[in-house]
C-alpha cells in the first residue's frame, strides 16, 4: 500500500481520509451493570493529543444517560406496551416507541458532538445503533488504519 499525499493541499491543511480508509478507535460496551446499553469511559491512549478527556467523558456520559433513558420503566412505557399489544402492534404503523423516540435523541446528540467537538479535530464518531449498539466508533480521519 504506498502512501501518497495531496500537493494541491494549502499549507496548514490536515489530509483527511474517508472514515473507512483511516485509524478506528471503538469504545466497547461496559456489562458491570448487566445487559443495559452503557459504553466505558476509558479515555482511549490513540486519542491522547487528539482530544480532551474533559470532552471524551462528556459525550459516553450524555450517550450512557440518553440510552438509561430508553431503557427506563415507566408508566408510559408500560402503558405503551399494553396499547400496542392490543392493537396487535399497529399502533406503531402510526406512533414512534419511546425506544425510537431516544435513539433519534442519540443520533441528534452524535451529530451536534461531531460538528461541534470532534469534525474540528478530525475525529468523526458513527452513531451505536449502525453498528448494532456494540461499540462506539470514532475514526481519526488523518491517520492511516497502521498508524
Amino acid at each position: 500500500m504506498s502512501n501518497h499525499h495531496n500537493n494541491g493541499a494549502r499549507a496548514g491543511e490536515t489530509e483527511q481520509m474517508a472514515p473507512s480508509q483511516c485509524l478506528k478507535v471503538f469504545i466497547q460496551r461496559d456489562y458491570s451493570e448487566g445487559t443495559v446499553v452503557k459504553f466505558q469511559n476509558r479515555f482511549p491512549p490513540e486519542l491522547d493529543g487528539k482530544l480532551d478527556r474533559q470532552d471524551f467523558e462528556y459525550t459516553i456520559n450524555k450517550l450512557n444517560e440518553l440510552f438509561m433513558e430508553a431503557e427506563k420503566a415507566s408508566c408510559a412505557a408500560y402503558c405503551e406496551g399494553c396499547l400496542a399489544c392490543i392493537t396487535a402492534y399497529f399502533i406503531y404503523i402510526c406512533k414512534e416507541t419511546h425506544y425510537e423516540k431516544c435513539l433519534r435523541k442519540v443520533s441528534k446528540f452524535i451529530a451536534e458532538q461531531n460538528e461541534r467537538v470532534y469534525h474540528p479535530r478530525g475525529l468523526i464518531v458513527t452513531d451505536p445503533s449502525l453498528r448494532g449498539l456494540r461499540v462506539l466508533e470514532i475514526s481519526c480521519l488523518d491517520r492511516p488504519p497502521n498508524a
